[in-house]
């Protein structure tokens, strides 16, 4: 049992000063004055000056590597535990990509499975950017169906050179054997949509949902930020569907991305509601960089943390309140992507919780009931690391 007394509780909501007492991998209770059980033992952690806030949940991270574009030597590396842990993650939901012809579903899955082993939580999409998409059953919906690790499509890419231009027809196929797959397996089942650079980025989304009875919500277009013309199209398409920030590609192509912290900020104003907006990271996905004549010029490589240091500053820069700023990498990709026990800090949900000081440094961090880490020091890494 692990009790952590006397922080500041935010379940994202800001409950003030409370005790929280975790019992096998679960919250079994929150209140004050908590004491651990007459002849249990257990670690005591004293939280005084310290916020507590739910483990992150970083929706759209290339676990098992990603990248290409620059030919064979471009390929990016697996993600290891300790840039989930550093960036405050317990739960990742990894996706193919880019490359959906020399790497495979099944690499992911594996990806997906080892993560979970090594103590954080994790699931994936099945398909990548190609239509006709790679499965691993032969079929969209009976991935999501019967792989327990398959929550959703994706990401299928449109509005990009390197997309295979899906009609709305595909869009609309694929959406609904997602949808069905997740009814039989009481997921979400939701289609999570890689946008690009080409101008009127959403029109294919919009010919989809208007040649059939499919709702806005049933998409998760993602890297909404990406360019200023694409962010003012989300602000209107936000107000119906779901809206995905991409953190991690702001600091090597400021000149082109709308910073996270204050597209979020900016969406926000604009009224579309909070719930609709999520942001992920792209972790370990390439971020390449493309001249007008679709030539590559530089290729760079994401991390997690950048969702956390976002997080930050739509609190210290744009001024959110914290119980708002967490909501787009806590309980609003929860309820999207129907991971019931994450996302919120209650009696009976997982124990993912991170502890954070003034200065937005990781003190603690909880994943499933195990201290990953403790006053700042790691104390888990992935298998290979060192």
């Amino acid at each position: 049992m692990i009790l952590i007394k006397n922080c500041e509780l935010y379940t994202p909501e800001n409950v003030g000063t409370r005790d929280v007492l975790i019992a096998g991998q679960r919250i079994v209770a929150i209140g004050e004055h908590l004491e651990l059980p007459h002849g249990v033992e257990g670690k005591v952690i004293d939280g005084k000056g310290l916020r507590m806030i739910p483990g992150l949940i970083d929706a759209h991270v290339h676990i098992a590597g990603a990248g290409g574009e620059g030919g064979p030597a471009s390929r990016t590396p697996e993600m290891q535990l300790s840039h989930m842990l550093e960036a405050g993650v317990t739960t990742v939901v990894g996706c193919l990509g880019t490359d959906g012809m020399t790497r495979n579903l099944e690499s992911v899955l594996m990806k997906t499975k080892a993560l979970r082993h090594e103590g954080v939580s994790a699931w994936m999409y099945t398909g990548s950017y190609q239509v006709p998409t790679p499965t691993i059953l032969g079929d969209v919906g009976k991935d999501i169906a019967m792989i327990d690790e398959v929550i959703g499509a994706g990401e299928i890419a449109i509005s990009d050179h390197r997309s295979s231009f899906p009609s709305p027809q595909e869009l609309i196929r694929i959406a609904r054997h997602a949808r069905v797959g997740g009814m039989l397996g009481g997921k979400a089942g939701i289609v999570n949509i890689h946008m690009g650079d080409a101008r009127n980025p959403f029109q294919p989304l919009y010919e989809a949902v208007a040649l059939s009875d499919m709702k806005f919500t049933q998409f998760l277009p993602t890297h909404c930020n990406r360019n200023d013309y694409i962010f003012e199209d989300a602000k209107t398409w936000g107000k119906k569907g779901y809206v995905d920030i991409t953190a991690s590609s702001y600091p090597y192509f400021p000149e082109y991305e709308i910073k996270p912290s204050k597209a979020i900020a900016e969406l926000v104003k604009a009224g579309v509601p909070i719930e609709h907006i999520t942001m992920t990271s792209d972790a370990c996905g390439s971020l390449p960089d493309f001249d007008e004549k679709g030539n590559l010029r530089r290729l760079e490589m994401g991390y997690p943390k950048s969702i956390f240091d976002e997080m930050r500053d739509l609190t210290v820069q744009e001024n959110m309140p914290l119980q708002d700023a967490l909501k787009p990498v806590t309980s609003n990709v929860a309820n999207i992507l129907w991971l019931k026990q994450k996302g919120t800090l209650a009696p009976g949900k997982d124990a993912d919780a991170v502890l954070i000081n003034d200065q937005f440094e990781i003190v603690h961090l909880v994943a499933m009931g195990t201290l990953m880490v403790e006053n700042g020091k790691m104390l888990r890494k992935g298998s290979y690391e060192k």
